[in-house]
């Protein structure tokens, strides 16, 4: 079980920035974009599963965000309140979308890609092996209910503890450790299922 951690704090370095680009500093808030672009793509990345609508959607919750920065609170880490922008556009994304299937099929490929790139490229039985994996992996991220799928990625892809995850959804721990084990198990039994069928 996680010990309770210190709520991250924005650094004074971030404060300032969310309070130039509060009064309509373009270059301040392109250096919040800049640090925080990548890890906003990732996040779009692990929930809606394509590279494309990845970058579309991190982009939109940036002018999103530029559009609403005088509700910005500097003393509040900036990239929280960018990341429920971020997540109601993707899961209103999700909804929306009718060929959920097949683009999360394609996220599948960033699961594996270290390890295939690990593989000898002379290993041909290797290689066939990690794309069944990736195949498989695909169909049962798949599956998992949005909200399991969204806590899965931010723990296991994105490296972020418990607490700084109840933080970012505005849950409790005790939600988070739940929808984080009910995740786990399923995509173990899909996988299972995957492996034996």
């Amino acid at each position: 079980m996680e010990t309770a951690l210190a709520i991250v704090l924005p650094t004074d370095d971030e404060s300032a920035l969310v309070r130039r680009a509060q009064a309509g500093d373009l270059d301040a808030f392109g250096e919040l974009v800049s640090r925080y672009m990548r890890r906003a793509y990732y996040a779009a990345l692990g929930l809606v599963g394509s590279h494309d609508d990845a970058l579309d959607l991190s982009q939109e919750a940036f002018a999103r965000a530029f559009r609403a920065r005088t509700s910005l609170d500097p003393d509040r880490p900036f990239y929280t309140w960018l990341y429920t922008i971020l997540r109601r556009l993707c899961f209103n994304f999700l909804r929306d979308r009718t060929t959920r299937t097949r683009k999360l099929a394609e996220a599948a490929g960033w699961l594996t890609d270290e390890t295939r790139a690990r593989a000898a490229v002379d290993n041909p039985a290797r290689v066939t092996e990690l794309a069944e994996l990736r195949h498989r992996v695909a169909r049962a991220v798949e599956g998992l209910p949005d909200r399991q799928r969204e806590v899965l990625v931010l723990k296991e892809f994105e490296g972020l503890r418990y607490r700084e995850i109840a933080d970012l959804l505005g849950i409790p721990l005790g939600t988070v450790m739940s929808r984080l084990y009910a995740a786990r198990r399923q995509l173990a039994a899909s996988l299972a299922e995957n492996h034996d069928a």
